[in-house]
């Protein structure tokens, strides 16, 4: 009887201490879910509600149903904004990730000299601010006397109007993103250090050269990092809202109207605040259904050899 009570209060008192535990545990982060819950959740929540009003920021929300996201598909700039997001993500983030996988891995390359500071050259854009940056994009893509126009003609070729012409707005924002990429590259520069040497030096045995090297051996090894990378950077695509603001404000006649500026005037220069909340919910959506497809592509959490 009494080993049956010490045991009960032995049970009594690790089951209080562990309450007590939790007790304090919720205590020390319920600041951090307080804030989540009004800076983050509720404005997720009523952002929902507010999709399905006409809400015009000042005044009450009219409750209109699915009349937003009606209208978007029938919103002629939308429409645009959604081929624009859509050129960037098929074209421009693969253009990107090639030429950032390639760069790491000559980089990456031991036998080539002056990697070292190549690394920095590389990096250094990242650390400019982003105005800054626009501004300098500005510059460089000048029709008459940017540096790209000017390096162009030394080949007796007559460059465009870049941020003035329809044609050739969109991919001098592919240039831009190019030359962003150095956060990308010094990632797959840390991915390929895991790829052990002795696969490589297998590979030079038997008569593969550098190309063959980086073909069957770096580029399959780095898959969950250009998943990664590619998610990463269609993210930031739909978030796109910068670069185009200050550099084109969304022309020439749209051309470089992204997503989310659009999604940012008819929030706060046309006062739209539901039918924004609407075209925030399906950028939502769209995105969700991308990464997953991306995870499926890159089948995600499979090994090399599975």
């Amino acid at each position: 009887m009494e080993k049956k009570k010490k045991k009960f209060l032995s049970e009594y008192t690790g089951s209080k201490m562990r309450r007590n535990e939790a007790r304090n545990g919720l205590l020390f982060v319920l600041p951090w879910i307080i804030g989540f819950a009004v800076f983050t959740l509720y404005p997720i929540i009523s952002s929902l509600y507010y999709s399905l009003c006409n809400y015009r920021v000042i005044g009450t929300p009219q409750f209109i149903g699915l009349a937003n996201y009606r209208n978007l598909f029938k919103d002629r700039i939308f429409i645009q904004a959604c081929k624009n997001t859509a050129y960037m993500i098929l074209i421009g983030v693969p253009v990107t990730t090639f030429i950032a996988i390639a760069v790491s891995i000559m980089l990456n390359n031991k036998k080539l000299r002056g990697t070292s500071w190549m690394r920095v050259v590389f990096f250094i854009p990242i650390l400019v601010p982003t105005v800054v940056g626009c501004l300098l994009w500005i510059w460089v893509m000048q029709p008459d006397s940017g540096l790209v126009n000017t390096i162009l003609g030394y080949f007796h070729i007559k460059g465009p109007g870049w941020l003035s012409s329809p044609t050739w707005a969109k991919p001098a924002f592919i240039l831009m993103m190019i030359w962003t990429c150095g956060n990308a590259i010094i990632i797959y520069l840390a991915g390929l250090q895991d790829v052990a040497g002795s696969l490589y030096d297998a590979a030079e045995v038997d008569g593969a050269n550098f190309f063959q090297q980086s073909i069957y051996i770096s580029v399959p090894l780095l898959r969950p990092t250009i998943l990664y990378n590619m998610v990463t950077l269609i993210i930031g695509v739909f978030q796109w809202f910068t670069e185009p603001y200050i550099m084109t404000e969304g022309g020439p006649s749209n051309a470089t109207m992204f997503y989310s500026l659009y999604l940012y005037q008819n929030a706060f220069s046309f006062f739209k605040m539901g039918y924004a909340s609407a075209q925030a919910w399906i950028m939502l959506l769209v995105a969700m259904v991308v990464i997953i497809i991306m995870f499926k592509v890159f089948r995600f959490g499979e090994t090399e050899m599975g």
